[in-house]
């Protein structure tokens, strides 16, 4: 039995013009739009806080970076398996709703994860099972704020705003550190747990909120589907939907499991993770024990590579649109560019062509990122976006951001990969995943193109 506010509610549309309509549309688009970049955004709050925590705990509780480890590995499991699981079970609900339900869940599991903290092994065991919980709650976050604007927004600026709400991850990264310490060494008087409670109190409040603001579609208002508000054409696949009445499994099995271009662009969202994670989490260890710049310098770097990613998830998205939505077009553009930046960035000797290079290459990873997900959108039905973002996280989570992690790692380490070792392996590594990507992106676009093309040609002949 569904919970009532996971209900989507359909209206009979208003019987008003449809430019009326049109002007209505707005003010609750941008509530509804505000509840998924808000609750996305303090999700990282309640994410991040965890990073930042991580020397307080080991001082605090003498835990080990095993242990830590260990913690952090629960989370990643729990995400990228609930990215498909509980996304196929969100499909088909109120995409809206489902964030502040997550958000919620997650920050009870955060709130319970400073109480329970200590030194015992209960403790430890206690703290898996809660940070493991949220990131189980925290995986419908991401596939049902694409979901929802899709279901608000035409296919000519899908892309602008979906851009646009991709940036909420970075804020929150941004924010998460002076949230956590505000915590800790205001309210808590420098005690660690301040850093999870707090942020989790936050969490709690903006997902109330949440709950009494926006909804998932125009349809709930009564000011009809996106399409009929923008005179556009419904997608093959939702008349598909419509006129077959595919049940969910129906849609899961042809346009998720068994649908060609879907498991391409998992597959590419692998090999872009690889390229993502391994630069986010080594760069400031490879300028400075590799370059040789000092601490400061190198971590610096990885904020170019931040701001770049900020300004690049903006802009990816509006590019893409002023493409007339070619999204796999412009991602081979992106990785042609990160192919060649990469060696800037391998052999920088001075700190201007460090910081340069990251700062390109956030710019340019980040354009991948939200194209491959952009993508996977127009091969699907609205019922179907959240399972199809969900299952290509799930990949990207489970194999590519494990691979960049602790892969990459014992590479640098010493372990060959195609006859090199250590650093110039692991960049060897980054090269081949950002080459697979884009070759695999090509397939995607050539896809794109032909789709783009047959609608076109169905648009003409209906205004013949």
């Amino acid at each position: 039995m569904d919970l009532p506010f996971l209900k989507q509610v359909r209206k009979p549309t208003l019987d008003v013009p449809l430019e009326e309509r049109k002007k209505m549309w707005l003010a609750p688009f941008l509530r509804s739009y505000l509840v998924v970049f808000v609750s996305y955004l303090v999700m990282y709050l309640i994410r991040k806080n965890y990073n930042v925590a991580q020397n307080d705990m080991i001082n605090d509780y003498g835990m080990s970076l095993t242990e830590l480890g260990t913690i952090g590995l629960g989370f990643s499991i729990t995400y990228g398996l609930g990215k498909t699981i509980l996304n196929y079970w969100a499909d088909g609900k109120n995409s809206k709703n489902m964030l502040p339900l997550g958000l919620m869940l997650s920050g009870f599991c955060i709130l319970g994860f400073g109480f329970v903290m200590g030194d015992s092994t209960g403790s430890f065991y206690m703290m898996i099972g809660l940070y493991s919980l949220s990131g189980l709650f925290q995986s419908v976050g991401g596939s049902n704020s694409y979901s929802t604007i899709t279901k608000w927004t035409s296919k000519k600026n899908r892309g602008t705003f979906l851009g646009a709400w991709n940036i909420s991850h970075n804020v929150g990264g941004a924010l998460a550190a002076s949230v956590a310490l505000f915590g800790a060494n205001v309210l808590f008087d420098g005690d660690v747990v301040g850093m999870f409670i707090f942020p989790a109190c936050i969490a709690i409040v903006v997902a109330v909120v949440g709950f009494c603001m926006g909804n998932d579609s125009p349809e709930s208002y009564g000011l009809g589907t996106a399409e009929e508000l923008f005179n556009e054409e419904l997608s093959e696949e939702d008349k598909a939907v419509s006129e077959e009445k595919m049940s969910k499994m129906d849609i899961f099995k042809k346009y998720v499991l068994f649908n060609k271009v879907i498991w391409l662009l998992c597959i590419a969202n692998v090999f872009l993770y690889v390229v993502r994670i391994g630069i986010d989490q080594w760069s400031t260890v490879y300028g400075y024990q590799v370059l040789g710049f000092d601490k400061e310098t190198a971590i610096s770097g990885f904020t170019m590579f931040e701001t770049g990613a900020l300004i690049g998830t903006c802009l990816w998205g509006f590019i893409s649109d002023l493409a007339n939505g070619r999204r796999g077009l412009m991602a081979c553009i992106a990785l042609i560019g990160i192919t060649m930046t990469l060696g800037y960035y391998q052999y920088a000797d001075t700190v201007f062509t460090y910081k340069a290079s990251l700062f390109v290459l956030g710019f340019l990873v980040f354009g991948p990122q939200l194209l491959i997900a952009v993508a996977a959108v127009g091969f699907v039905p609205k019922q179907g976006v959240a399972v199809a973002d969900g299952i290509k996280g799930t990949f990207a989570y489970l194999i590519g951001d494990s691979f960049a992690k602790i892969g990459l790692g014992m590479i640098a380490d010493g372990t060959p990969i195609f006859g090199q070792t250590g650093w110039s392996g692991t960049f060897t590594a980054l090269n081949t995943a950002a080459v697979c990507c884009l070759v695999i992106m090509a397939f995607v676009a050539f896809a794109e193109e032909k789709k783009i093309r047959k609608t076109k040609k169905f648009v003409l002949g209906l205004n013949r």
